[in-house]
């Protein structure tokens, strides 16, 4: 990741069928607050979709939102395409219900960070500032 101009630019989503976004919302609207850009993409987003809007948007981060238990497939899949799409620079985080032993497969998968219920939304601003657009050789 190369440092870049403007604001840091990050994709929340909700994939899959989970109909619950309220805290997709507080989550995206705290960093808007913080000085970043946020695309919201909406409920039941396919990895397809929240790839798609990714690169279309050019982001530097996507944030994955999921209560539905279904971390384990749809994040991966964000992933994969993400490889597959020659996009693998686009550093993806989440947050939810996901179990505590979920955590470190999501992360050896390629999935950055996971802020589970109890994360402040100033820890998760903390946190995109300092890994996202890291310069080079930081």
């Amino acid at each position: 990741m190369g440092v870049a101009a403007g604001p840091i630019r990050v994709v929340v989503a909700k994939p899959g069928l989970d109909g619950h976004d309220r805290g997709a919302k507080v989550i995206a609207r705290a960093l808007r607050d913080a000085g970043m850009e946020v695309i919201y993409t909406g409920l039941h987003q396919t990895p397809e979709q929240i790839v798609g809007t990714a690169i279309q948007e050019d982001a530097d981060a996507i944030g994955l939102s999921i209560l539905s238990g279904a971390h384990n497939t749809l994040f991966a899949a964000v992933i994969d395409l993400l490889a597959e799409r020659d996009a693998a620079d686009i550093l993806v985080f989440g947050g939810g219900i996901i179990p505590e032993a979920d955590i470190q497969p999501l992360k050896d998968k390629g999935v950055a960070e996971i802020f589970t219920p109890g994360a402040t939304t100033a820890s998760i601003v903390d946190w995109v500032r300092a890994n996202v657009r890291q310069p080079a050789g930081a």
